[in-house]
């Protein structure tokens, strides 16, 4: 029998995942990731289990220290830049994620942000509840130009609905996909300085830390809105709050950013022509019960001594 913690903060006792590792035998720890750990508390997080499904707080490699008979780390989503991959592979402690879990979940949430800004809906229901009743002229998907920067499963999700929406879709991948025939593939510069939404859908690592910095923000066209549903670091912050407020482009966002929650002190709030949501794209309740369930399997089956489905690759730069 085996400890398993989880620190999902949607997953409870009771639950399915709870209910399938039950099953398989093993007892369940709660300790949900709400707000910030004290060092202690982050210390002990990890003692005495053998394996954790956690949300994306940090794994240092600290914890790991703490944590002699933990055997592997299940992420209950598609991130996992929050985990110490170098300090796991010296513990030979696995780590696992759940692709392909919450595309549809992202790419809905994309679409519903790029309708917001084009319609304006903050501003009017702001009005509304203000006892007004603005008219605000928005402006239509079709014909316009989307950009989408990283084409995996959120990206290609993204582009079939824009698609529908009748949108012109311009992509930058170093993986295109031939039979797109409705995509046009170009360079990253060109696909931020032609479209009129430009969407983020690229993994966080070393090569795509603010990607969209100052230099690219100023070559967007100035009617462009930049939506960002995958990952704060994708993001100058600073550079976008200089942007937004000398209309170097018309609107932003964000479901992401790189501090969260939101920060007393960024640069980004009171900000008129920004949205934010707190990191929800992903969280619809049948994409968090795959996401749950798919690190459960992970766990189970690598506490069982067998190859888990969406093992993540430790890379040669991280090893050194």
């Amino acid at each position: 029998m085996a400890t398993v913690l989880v620190t999902t903060d949607y997953l409870t006792p009771g639950d399915e995942v709870d209910q399938l590792l039950h099953r398989h035998g093993h007892t369940v720890r709660y300790s949900p990731a709400i707000g910030t750990r004290s060092r202690d508390q982050a210390l002990r997080l990890l003692e005495g289990v053998d394996a954790a499904i956690i949300a994306s707080e940090p794994i240092t490699s600290d914890m790991l220290d703490h944590a002699p008979s933990l055997k592997v780390i299940a992420r209950s989503g598609v991130g996992y830049e929050s985990v110490d991959l170098a300090a796991a592979a010296r513990h030979g402690i696995r780590v696992c994620n759940t692709p392909g879990v919450n595309h549809d979940a992202v790419a809905e949430m994309t679409m519903a942000l790029i309708l917001t800004t084009a319609r304006q809906i903050p501003a009017v229901l702001a009005g509304v509840h203000a006892g007004g009743w603005p008219r605000h002229a928005g402006r239509e998907l079709r014909g316009a130009r989307l950009g989408i920067v990283g084409y995996g499963p959120s990206g290609r999700a993204v582009a079939r609905l824009a698609h529908a929406f009748g949108m012109k879709v311009a992509v930058a991948t170093a993986h295109p996909d031939p039979q797109d025939t409705h995509i046009e593939y170009l360079d990253v510069d060109t696909v931020c300085a032609t479209a009129d939404y430009l969407s983020l859908h690229c993994r966080a690592d070393r090569s795509t830390h603010h990607l969209v910095d100052r230099t690219r923000l100023k070559a967007m066209k100035p009617t462009a809105v930049l939506i960002n549903t995958a990952r704060g670091s994708l993001v100058d912050e600073d550079a976008l709050a200089h942007a937004l407020t000398t209309g170097e482009i018309a609107g932003a966002a964000l479901d992401v950013l790189d501090e969260e929650p939101l920060t007393a002190t960024s640069p980004l709030r009171e900000l008129p022509n920004l949205i934010i949501t707190s990191h929800l794209a992903g969280q619809t309740t049948q994409a968090r019960l795959r996401a749950g369930l798919s690190a459960a399997r992970a766990v189970i089956d690598v506490l069982a001594g067998r190859e888990p489905a969406h093992p993540v690759a430790v890379p040669e730069q991280v090893r050194r």
